[in-house]
């Protein structure tokens, strides 16, 4: 059972098609057919979106992510998928919310639930390459740099101090913070600081078919380096092979005193296992069942590992209506911009997965 605002929710768990709702006085009573794999016994009045934005030079790397028409144009995705949830569009560039096979932004689903929500969400800059052109926080970060030849976060202590600063500032404000990222490559920096971390981890991919060999080779290269340098302590592993968004992550659980959930796949496993190192509770994940069903990842297997509770939101986009939502069945995209965390949040404020659905197809469909 949760309270929210006025009303005292009490949520069951069982294996039917729908979510049905029975109002009586104050209570709501909510009978879920599996659309979350967990209901967080947690309580909240005033809860908040905020997306980490960062860029690493890694997804400029050919065939490393799928986040843009290119390699190079990864480095504004972060930036157009704020203005999308934002604004409701894609102000500064003539470009499409989706990819050249008509998949939808996972911007395009946080963006439908902030609608359906009444949430305005909030944004911050933790190193990125191309200004933002949306209101947010700035940590005054630099790009991830390549960790196969330099220190990737050369200023990762000052940005996990920045982050503890804005953990202070939102636990004024809010008091459950759902913390997402947009970070193209993010899953490569994930694996260099998971695997250097002790885990053994594989992670997902916005491709339908993970680069696998690219990233191991990637991560093997980094890894030569933290060996070489005898580097054992979690900020100095971000610092050789992490990206910008992990340690302002991390700065803002150490200080956020409201409940926080971490929404996304592997990238934010990589956050809790730095975490778990500093001796920090660790919150609860957030992520879509196409990241968990993706055979090339292990994340329930890594979040085992980590001793963390990981909850996974099931849209079904099979049947929703749409040839690009469908699309997230067989692999492509996944998740991002805490749009696993965003759909989470929608259910927990009493919408129901219809409700939910709707609202994406109605969102992504207008883009057509």
């Amino acid at each position: 059972m949760f309270w929210y605002k006025d009303y005292y929710i009490i949520v069951e768990f069982f294996q039917v098609t729908d979510i049905f709702k029975l109002r009586e006085e104050n209570y709501i009573l909510l009978i879920t057919m599996g659309f979350l794999s967990e209901i967080p016994d947690i309580a909240f009045k005033n809860p908040l979106f905020c997306s980490i934005l960062g860029n690493t030079l890694l997804s400029t790397v050919p065939g490393v992510s799928g986040a843009g028409a290119t390699p190079e144009k990864t480095l504004l995705t972060p930036v157009l998928d704020a203005e999308l949830i934002t604004w409701g569009a894609i102000t500064s560039h003539p470009v499409r919310p989706d990819t050249p096979t008509g998949c939808p932004t996972p911007a395009s689903i946080t963006r439908a639930m902030m609608e359906l929500c009444s949430l305005q969400p909030l944004f911050v800059n933790a190193g990125l390459s191309h200004l933002p052109t949306v209101p947010c926080l700035d940590v005054y970060g630099m790009i991830g740099e390549d960790p196969r030849f330099r220190d990737a976060v050369p200023r990762a202590e000052d940005l996990v101090r920045k982050g503890e600063v804005i953990g202070k500032l939102l636990s004024k404000s809010c008091d459950m913070l759902i913390l997402g990222e947009c970070v193209p490559g993010g899953t490569t920096t994930a694996l260099c600081v998971m695997r250097a971390l002790g885990y053994d981890a594989s992670v997902s991919s916005s491709f339908v078919t993970n680069p696998v060999s690219i990233k191991e080779e990637i991560c093997r290269l980094a890894m030569g380096r933290i060996k070489t340098g005898k580097i054992t302590s979690p900020l100095d592993i971000i610092r050789y092979a992490g990206d910008p968004m992990m340690p302002v992550a991390v700065g803002i659980a150490k200080t956020y005193s409201g409940e926080l959930i971490l929404a996304g796949g592997t990238q934010m496993l990589a956050v809790s296992a730095l975490l778990k190192e500093e001796g920090r509770s660790l919150p609860y994940v957030v992520t879509t069942s196409y990241v968990r069903d993706d055979p090339s990842a292990n994340v329930r297997h890594i979040a085992k590992q980590i001793g963390l509770d990981i909850i996974f939101v099931d849209p079904g986009f099979g049947d929703i209506g749409h040839a690009g939502l469908a699309r997230y069945c067989i692999g492509e995209v996944k998740e991002g911009m805490g749009a696993g965390g965003a759909m989470f949040l929608a259910n927990l404020l009493g919408y129901s997965r219809d409700e939910i659905r709707k609202t994406i197809l109605t969102k992504v469909s207008a883009y057509s």
